[in-house]
């Protein structure tokens, strides 16, 4: 067992979290939905360098600080359904809310099933559409997802936004519902929570 080291870090004014994800024995990490405050993220990774940025999804509140964090080549991956929101203010909600404008294109879109290992992490990706059509889950070996807006502790994501359906949302949240239930949950919003106690 690798034992994942896994950093909180709530960003931005609806306090979205962004997980950094890193090894013991490794000098990089994983950044999932740095939503804004660089600063804030950049000190959670200390000496670490960023292997590459994921995004559950593509709303301003998970992806504001991609363009700051991804200087220098840093790769950005994101559900295919969801990639023009990096470009588009209008499908990322920055546009409604006032975040920026772009982030920049992504260098990896992701679909249903995709694996992959980064920063020595192993990752499989699970599309779960529904508050918005290219939302994903990340699954690690170790047992943790980071669900997004997908599933939250006691709640789910909302489906009146632009990209969003309800049905899509339940049938997604069902799919989850079918995994170990001791799997834990880091959503993108409040506490963490299991599988066994979403059910």
């Amino acid at each position: 067992m690798k034992l994942i080291q896994i950093q909180t870090v709530p960003v931005g004014e609806i306090q979205a979290n962004c997980y950094v994800l890193s090894l013991p024995e490794r000098d990089d990490a994983l950044v999932i939905d740095p939503g804004a405050e660089e600063p804030a993220i950049r000190l959670a990774l200390g000496k670490r360098r960023i292997a590459a940025i994921l995004l559950t999804h593509g709303h301003y509140d998970h992806i504001g600080a991609v363009a700051a964090l991804r200087a220098g080549g840093v790769p950005v991956y994101i559900g295919a359904e969801d990639a023009q929101a990096l470009t588009n203010p209008v499908y990322s909600l920055a546009a409604m809310f006032g975040g920026a404008p772009s982030q920049g294109e992504a260098e990896y879109t992701l679909s249903d099933g995709d694996e992959m290992t980064l920063a020595g992490i192993r990752l499989r990706v699970l599309h779960t559409p529904g508050h918005t059509k290219g939302g994903c889950c990340f699954l690690t070996d170790e047992g943790q997802l980071f669900s997004g807006d997908t599933l939250f502790r006691y709640g789910y994501g909302r489906t009146d936004l632009p990209g969003g359906d309800e049905k899509q949302l339940f049938a997604s949240v069902r799919r989850l519902f079918e995994l170990d239930p001791a799997i834990r949950v880091y959503p993108g919003h409040g506490a963490p929570t299991t599988i066994a106690e979403e059910r």
